[in-house]
């Protein structure tokens, strides 16, 4: 285990229904219990607001119901939350090349593989930078946790929920973690923490006093010995990028030190050209630009920057690494240099586009285009999940709050407005549409294709997990 706080874990705040209170300005402030609005649905994500009534993640949605009568209920949107979703592993990104996400809303970051942080200060800098990037490009907030290991960096992020920070200095760690649950550590379940309380162990320093021998004895071997370790504040576990290691890179040793800003960059210019020659001799392409400098004091460091989709693109790549080079001081001098991409494909982002488009300018004649609309499902045949997007004709941007009995109630506002007026149509009135999700903040990033990120909201299907 490593002797500096610099295992960040990111765990975005209720973040299924902070987005859906950061898009919808009536919710702000509000109980909003996201998940499966069914008789046998379950609560996905509690705002805070909700939690206050005892509601839940993975609650069954009627027992939310009757604990929090007053909330609003909402369907998930996986397209909208996968979108940001992505823009904040983006950012993690941009501390490290090893990002280890969890869920959509929750991720490990290595600081020091990234060179971000190597110490207590510099992992707080970094910390508190990266919650006010997130705030700033999806304007929702995200808690974090610096430590010396992955176990203890999740521990400092629930400490600093909501929107907060907490660092747990090395040394501490025995202290902090005694009179905790045994349920804190990773691995100990329902069915284990009974097991361990009925033989008189509830706390972690309780874990510590029983011994190895007894955790064996109690839990078997592996669980045994993982457990006193955890016990102990020992967490070997490394961060694990999300990707396979896999990439195509290239590297120059110099037997002399490059002193010379101009030759630095020059030299990180023809690497990119190298690396990509390689790249595309190989059929592929990537998403993650990596740059890898070597300094006088052999003190390596390593910059990455991940990209909106896979390119084999010379002058993409040597952008983004000298991008990456304006981020590292050389001024000692460079011993090594290196770049490199990772993230793989077999296509590139605008080849896989024309490659579609293509299809379908050939798969569909124009006289077919007739019958293809006809087949649709007509406007009485839509449903109006609530919490959806929709747009009026005359009444603009709005969301459903309900549907039923051939009625659907929709809340005119945009993430930008003020509260909106409420307004109620037929189901089958033709001035209502489903709509795309607005950007939550001004000026946000658009998706591949041209539409707000995101896309059509609640499309395929998704394991729900709960978020924090």
């Amino acid at each position: 285990m490593r002797n500096t706080p610099t295992i960040l874990h990111l765990d975005m705040d209720a973040f299924f229904a902070s987005v859906e209170q950061a898009s919808k300005p009536s919710l702000r402030g509000k109980a909003v219990i996201v998940g499966g609005l069914g008789p046998r649905g379950v609560v996905a994500t509690a705002s805070y607001e909700a939690r206050v009534f005892g509601v839940h993640s993975a609650m069954p949605m009627a027992q939310a119901r009757r604990l929090a009568p007053n909330a609003a209920y909402l369907m998930p949107r996986f397209g909208l939350y996968r979108s940001i979703s992505e823009q904040v592993m983006q950012l993690l990104g941009e501390l490290s090349p090893l990002v280890e996400p969890l869920s959509l809303d929750e991720a490990f970051v290595d600081l020091e593989a990234g060179g971000t942080a190597w110490d207590e200060g510099s992992a707080r800098l970094a910390g508190a930078k990266l919650r006010a990037d997130i705030r700033a490009v999806t304007g929702l907030t995200g808690s974090v946790g610096l430590a010396a290991s992955k176990m203890l960096a999740k521990i400092a992020s629930e400490q600093a929920k909501p929107d907060g920070l907490v660092l747990i200095e090395p040394g501490t760690e025995r202290v902090l973690l005694g009179p905790m649950s045994v349920r804190t550590l990773p691995g100990v379940g329902p069915a284990t923490g009974d097991h361990l309380r009925r033989a008189g162990i509830a706390t972690v320093e309780e874990i510590a006093e029983a011994g190895e021998d007894e955790l064996v004895r109690l839990l078997g071997k592996a669980h045994g010995h993982s457990l006193y370790a955890m016990a102990l504040a020992r967490d070997e576990r490394p961060v694990v990028a999300e990707r396979e290691t896999k990439s195509v890179s290239v590297e120059d040793t110099y037997d002399v030190d490059i002193h010379d800003r101009v030759r630095v960059g020059l030299e990180v210019q023809r690497l990119a050209d190298r690396c990509v020659r390689r790249l595309r001799g190989a059929g592929l392409s990537g998403r993650t630009i990596v740059l890898k400098v070597r300094r006088y004091d052999f003190s390596t460091l390593t910059r990455s920057e991940t990209l909106r989709g896979p390119t084999d693109d010379p002058a993409v790549v040597r952008e983004a690494a000298a991008r990456l080079l304006d981020s590292v001081d050389t001024t000692g001098g460079v011993r090594l240099l290196g770049v490199g991409v990772s993230g793989l494909a077999d296509y590139t982002q605008e080849d896989l586009f024309a490659q579609a488009a293509g299809e379908l300018a050939e798969a569909v004649p124009e006289e077919s285009v007739a019958e293809s609309v006809e087949e649709r499902p007509s406007v009485a045949e839509r449903h109006w999940p609530a919490g959806h997007d929709v747009r009026h004709a005359d009444h603009g941007h709005g969301w459903v709050q309900g549907s039923g009995l051939g009625r659907v109630t929709v809340r005119f506002e945009t993430p930008g407005s003020e509260p909106g007026r409420v307004r109620t149509f037929r189901v089958d009135d033709p001035g209502l549409e489903p709509a795309d999700p607005l950007p939550l903040v001004p000026g946000e990033a658009r998706g591949s294709e041209g539409g707000p990120v995101g896309g059509p909201g609640g499309g395929g299907q998704a394991v729900v997990r709960g978020s924090g």
